[in-house]
């Protein structure tokens, strides 16, 4: 990272995290100044700001410790049974969005991806995340897995809100996150899909996003299906 993007990058990261800690210390001033003023529902009210902002802060900072390793934390790669590791990925988000309804339609016998087992699993879980927070509750978020030109192909679609056209690309950059009338229910920074995008292309693989407009998103995964003798010549080179 040169001097003026690490800058660029700085200075956005202390305007993020300005809003909940501004929050934090607002509501609890107000508590601290006015304890005996303020009615037991106003103060859980505020309590439960307080959690809520310390959370988002909790999550900005983890995701900005995972940028900066971004280019140095080199993925362990090997073989990986990509639909056992999505059947380990889905309970969270299930647990986490019990109002959503979650459909899968796995390819049986699928061969293994050259994959970083954890890196995975945080790339799906971090996409399920994603489709799970821009669709409504009593949605239907799908999993499908296929193989095609010797790629493990996944893709994850929900029945969300949807992106304009024109936004699509944008929204693997750092710090985009496109307004709608889920935004301002849904905690995030803007750093999931940009730290998707790089641990997608760390391991050799890609990923695209096609979407319209109130009828939901779909992102596409593919990665070359495990071949012994190149994980071999990339284990020498390493």
């Amino acid at each position: 990272m040169n001097t003026s993007v690490q800058d660029e990058f700085i200075a956005t990261v202390s305007h993020e995290m300005r809003t909940p800690l501004t929050s934090i210390r607002g509501f609890s001033q107000t508590l601290l100044n006015s304890w005996d003023k303020i009615d037991e529902e106003n103060k859980k009210k505020f309590v439960k700001i307080i959690e809520e902002q310390s959370n988002r802060l909790i999550n900005l900072i983890e995701n900005i410790l995972t940028v900066s390793k971004l280019s140095t934390d080199k993925p362990l790669m090997r073989a990986v049974d990509v639909n056992s590791d999505i059947e380990k990925t889905l309970p969270i988000i299930i647990q986490k969005y019990p109002n959503h309804h979650f459909k899968k339609d796995f390819k049986n016998d699928l061969p293994p991806s050259r994959l970083d087992d954890e890196k995975f699993q945080q790339i799906m879980t971090n996409l399920l995340d994603n489709a799970c927070k821009y669709s409504e509750e009593g949605s239907t978020i799908t999993v499908t897995t296929s193989i095609a030109n010797e790629q493990i192909i996944i893709r994850v679609k929900d029945e969300g809100v949807g992106i304009p056209k024109e936004d699509t690309d944008k929204i693997f950059e750092k710090f985009i996150r496109l307004e709608n009338h889920l935004t301002s229910k849904t905690q995030g920074n803007g750093l999931g899909l940009y730290i998707t995008k790089n641990l997608v292309e760390s391991m050799g693989g890609k990923i695209e996003a096609e979407s319209e407009v109130g009828k939901g998103t779909t992102f596409s995964l593919s990665f070359p299906v495990y071949n012994p003798e190149e994980a071999l010549k990339c284990s020498l080179q390493s």
